[in-house]
C-alpha cells in the first residue's frame, strides 16, 4: 500500500515550494513570468501574520505537490478561501493525489469557517477542467481577471 502524507508547509520547505511555483510556471507556458523570491515566500508565509498557507503532499516519501491558499472576504459572500496554486509534479499525476490535496483544502475552509473557495484555471488547460467539474464547481462568464503590477 502506498505510503501518502499531506501536511502544512513549514519555513524549511520553502527552497521546495519556490522549486514547484517554477515548474508549475513552465506548465503553464510562462517560466519567465514568476518574479518572487524565496524571501518572499519566508517572509509572507512563515513570518507573525503569515498571508498565506500551504499543504505539501507526499508520494512514498517524495514531494510530489503543494496547494498554496489565502483569506480575501468577499463584501456579497464573507470569508472565502482562495486557492492561489494546486499542482501536481508530472510523474504523480493519475494517482488521486491531486483530489487529495484539493479536499484538505475544502476541510481547511471549512475548518476556517469560509462561506466558500474560489481559485482560477487556465482555459486551455481541459484535464484541470475536467477534474474540477467533478466537484459540481461554477466557472463564472462574464467576468475579466484585472491586475496591476507595482
Amino acid at each position: 500500500m502506498e505510503q501518502i502524507e499531506i501536511r502544512k508547509a513549514r519555513i524549511d520547505d520553502v527552497p521546495a515550494i519556490y522549486d514547484l511555483v517554477k515548474e508549475l510556471a513552465l506548465f503553464e507556458k510562462a517560466p519567465d513570468e514568476v518574479s518572487s523570491s524565496f524571501d518572499d515566500f519566508i517572509q509572507n508565509g512563515f513570518q507573525e501574520n503569515p498571508i498565506f498557507a500551504s499543504n505539501l503532499i507526499f508520494f512514498e516519501g517524495k514531494l510530489a505537490g503543494f496547494a498554496l491558499w489565502y483569506f480575501r472576504f468577499s463584501t456579497w459572500k464573507g470569508k472565502r478561501l482562495y486557492l492561489e496554486d494546486l499542482y501536481i509534479k508530472e510523474e504523480f499525476r493519475s494517482l488521486g493525489l491531486g483530489k487529495m490535496l484539493l479536499d484538505e483544502t475544502v476541510l481547511e475552509a471549512k475548518r476556517t469557517r469560509c462561506t466558500g473557495m474560489m481559485w482560477q484555471v487556465l482555459d486551455w488547460n481541459e484535464p484541470a477542467i475536467q477534474f474540477y467539474s467533478k466537484y459540481g464547481v461554477k466557472f463564472d462568464a462574464g467576468w475579466l481577471n484585472v491586475h496591476l503590477d507595482l
